[in-house]
């Protein structure tokens, strides 16, 4: 015999209930031997408590309440019969919905629904349900018959959640069963006393009432059938990528449901627990998946953690003081009051110190347990040998849950892990000594971040999912979302990494999508976006999403976004960019970005603020790490100024020069810009901090090249025609240094604690005499490289360099984070 239970999303409309007679049918045809469970058409339960709410307050709104449940079900059943059988059918329905109206109007009357009145109004959902359905089946061919529950299952008389008569309960079972072969449609949820009032059996009614029926039956499996494939790893509202559990054992079932899974409740568990009968969680929407086995079974060569659970909405209370060290019977006099005041204990924590004991509750019954507790330790508070009890809001529990933890070390250490590299504190942690489960309690607003980091830890340790968000979409930024999606089926297959961009920004307006911006037409979604670019309003979305692996972008030049990196390490979201103002402002500012970054245990990267691709920074970094001595760095830091000393000759005129380069995008709008060495100087301070060096832009020695009357120029134009003015001075300098065998190059360097920036006449000797292009060179003299100085030589602006080498530092973050 097998039990089968649909519940409400599963019958909630006609379609629906046709797919459960094709799958009932597949069962009837194989001569199956099967009963079957119903639950109310879905938000008929809420409907039912609605119009009972609204007679009771003298509201005659109810019966238009009452009107919508009945022309539901009438209609339901004109969708799905006909013939003989909506006619027999249809009467007896009418009939029901008479007694429910009249059963409202009293409510009405006294103004009041009494626990007893609404256990009787709320089984019409489930009869209602079960009736009709019983009839859709025999119209189909199955020989069904409609079975009220409350002729087989005994209870109490504690209505709302009554407690089952067992040894009663299962005789009646059996007593029907036998004398009624026909395959049994029965009501979910409801039950009655014995003197035959109507009970109901409380939160998850209809899954216990499937679990009373196999344990009496002694049923050889039950199936939940729902709107999920099965008990999922994590709650897919939360953890976009949750996958199936296709075997779990009772305890670890009980677990999840402790800690908030949806698809099982505890109770209903206990009957078929106890006969050791096994559990499937099936999808109504989709049979032929094999969906969830919940049994005995316990598989020692199964993952360690089979599923992540949380618990939303907590409060955590501490009793703590020197009072309770060493002091017998202090944990019972805590727990006694407790269970006095009947507040329920969701999770316990004590140090062995005995110095503090920590536990959470709903937070509705935090300050009565505080008020309890403290009555129970009134004198040791009074002697102050015991401190008030503190109360910790907006928490939530996440837990991680597994039989095979206990033979699996480094799971302690790989949670704590994967929280912590997303900046997520543990405010309390416990385990018990099956090691059943780890439980942490966080900051309500961390869950949903700390859920999807521990379960791509645990179950998708081959897939990380990095969550960008990019300011700057111009030349720089669309370059490199094209390379993105470009290495996105390499870097998801071979690496093991998946960028989603979440949020993207240019000067004028912003675009968020929780679950990734198509990369195909993020231009055009940007465009008609209708949510105005405001940087303090994306930097809020960002922490507001507070989503694992967190990547903020900055590709532009802009002094206001810089200003907010310290806000965002803070929040403990890594930063790549190519802009330089931040790195390049005040030393102490510098500084404390990048103690932020180490605190959090976040990056700040900025490779590309001084060769845009070229290794710099990390070839700088790396010799100093590795214990070397950094004597004298030399740089042509700039590919603008590079491209314009390496084309300047005797046959061009250095004014012509200038223009070229500014058409071909190596300059800024005004190449003073460029000219003035700002550019050069803001690289050679972010290389020189590097090394220690505490250098501020006052300390760097800056050779104006360009005449008065080119820097007072008011527009480009003027300044243009200044600088033409100025091409026989130019002119002079590139014959001279022609004339002794050199090449003029605009070189920036550090000597010592000497920063220097000028234009400099090199001979063939020097490498930056071979300079070509728009290159960048830069010149390390160490003490390792002291005879032949290390170089590193390459493009140093372009949108396809710069760009990869964000792209660089996305990965390298990414890969901190496996």
């Amino acid at each position: 015999m097998k039990v089968l239970k649909f519940g409400g999303s599963s019958v909630a409309k006609p379609d629906r209930i046709r797919q459960i007679i094709d799958i009932l049918k597949a069962y009837y045809t194989k001569g199956e031997k099967f009963t079957v469970v119903f639950s109310a058409f879905g938000g008929i339960t809420d409907a039912l408590i609605e119009m009972s709410s609204l007679a009771a307050k003298g509201d005659e709104s109810y019966l238009d309440a009452f009107e919508a449940f009945s022309k539901r079900h009438i209609e339901a059943i004109e969708d799905l019969l006909s013939g003989e059988y909506l006619e027999t059918t249809l009467p007896q329905l009418e009939n029901n919905h008479e007694v429910l109206k009249n059963l409202l109007y009293g409510i009405f009357l006294v103004r009041e629904a009494s626990s007893r009145t609404m256990d009787y109004v709320l089984s019409f959902g489930e009869r209602n349900s079960c009736f009709i359905i019983a009839q859709v089946l025999r119209q189909s061919g199955i020989n069904a018959s409609y079975l009220d529950a409350r002729k087989v299952i005994k209870t109490d008389k504690h209505f709302g959640s009554a407690k089952v008569d067992f040894d009663l309960s299962y005789q009646k079972i059996r007593e029907h069963y036998s004398q009624n072969p026909e395959i049994q449609i029965v009501t979910g949820f409801v039950a009655s006393a014995k003197g035959g009032l109507t009970t109901t059996l409380g939160r998850g009614g209809s899954d216990y009432t499937a679990s009373l029926l196999a344990a009496g039956l002694d049923a050889s499996v039950i199936e939940i059938w729902t709107d999920v494939d099965g008990v999922l790893t994590a709650d897919p509202r939360k953890v976009k990528r949750a996958l199936t559990i296709p075997s779990m054992t009772y305890a670890e079932a009980m677990e999840m449901s402790h800690f908030g899974a949806k698809v099982i409740y505890p109770p209903t568990l206990q009957p078929a627990l106890k006969k050791n009968i096994p559990l499937y969680i099936k999808n109504t929407f989709n049979p032929s998946f094999e969906g969830t086995l919940i049994s005995d079974h316990f598989d020692v060569g199964g993952h360690a953690v089979k599923g992540i659970s949380s618990i939303s909405d907590i409060a955590l209370l501490t009793l703590s003081g020197s009072g309770l060290f060493g002091v017998p019977g202090t944990a019972g006099r805590l727990f006694s009051s407790l269970a006095q005041a009947g507040i329920n204990i969701i999770l316990i924590t004590q140090g062995s110190s005995e110095h503090s004991i920590s536990f959470a509750i709903q937070p509705k019954f935090a300050n009565k347990a505080k008020r309890k507790v403290e009555e129970a330790f009134e004198y040791e508070i009074n002697v102050g040998i015991v401190d008030p009890v503190k109360i910790e809001s907006d928490l939530s529990v996440v837990a991680i849950i597994g039989e095979n933890m206990r033979y699996q070390p480094g799971i302690a250490g790989r949670l704590f892990q994967a929280m912590g590299k997303n900046g997520i504190n543990a405010v309390a942690i416990a385990q018990g000594s099956s090691e059943l489960n780890i439980s942490v309690v966080i900051n309500r607003s961390d869950e949903a971040k700390a859920l999807n980091a521990l379960h791509e830890a645990f179950f998708l340790s081959k897939t990380k999912e990095l969550h960008l968000f990019m300011v700057g979409v111009g030349l720089i930024g669309s370059t490199l979302i094209k390379q993105i999606k470009a290495q996105s089926t390499y870097l998801k297959e071979k690496r093991g990494l998946e960028i989603k961009i979440i949020g993207l920004a240019n000067s004028k307006k912003m675009l968020f999508q929780e679950d990734g911006i198509s990369l195909d037409d993020w231009g055009e979604q940007l465009n008609h976006s209708t949510t105005a670019m405001d940087v303090a309003i994306f930097i809020g979305k960002m922490k507001e999403l507070n989503l694992s692996n967190t990547i903020f972008i900055d590709n532009t030049a802009s002094e206001q976004i810089a200003g907010y990196y310290e806000a965002i390490l803070d929040s403990s979201i890594s930063i790549s960019t190519p802009n330089k103002i931040a790195a390049s402002s005040s030393y102490l500012q510098y500084q404390r970005l990048k103690t932020i970054a180490t605190r959090r245990g976040v990056q700040f990267q900025y490779e590309t603020n001084v060769g845009a691709g070229l290794p710099v920074i990390s070839t700088l970094n790396d010799l100093i790490t590795s214990g070397d001595q950094i004597l004298k760095i030399e740089g042509v830091l700039s590919g603008s100024l590079s491209y314009i000393f390496n084309h300047f000759n005797t046959n061009q005129k250095f004014s012509e020069v200038v223009k070229k380069a500014k058409e071909l995008g190596f300059t800024e709008p005004d190449p003073r810009v460029d000219l003035k060495g700002i550019d050069v100087r803001r690289k050679l301070i972010i290389l020189a901090r590097e090394t220690g060096l505490p250098l501020e832009a006052k300390n760097v020695e800056v050779e104006n090249i360009l005449p008065e009357e080119c820097l007072q120029a008011k527009t480009v134009e003027e300044f243009f025609t200044a600088l033409e003015k100025a091409d026989a001075h130019f002119t002079k300098l590139v014959e001279k240094a022609k004339d002794e065998g050199k090449a003029l190059r605009f070189i920036a360097s550090i000597d010592g604690t000497n920063a220097k920036i000028s234009l400099q006449k090199v001979d063939h000797n020097h490498p930056f005499y071979t300079l070509s292009g728009s290159d960048n060179m830069i010149v390390f003299t160490t003490e390792r490289y002291k005879e032949r100085p290390l170089v590193v030589r390459g493009p140093g602006a372009g949108a396809e360099v710069t760009a990869a080498g964000i792209f660089a530092e996305v990965i390298t973050i990414g890969n901190s984070l496996s």
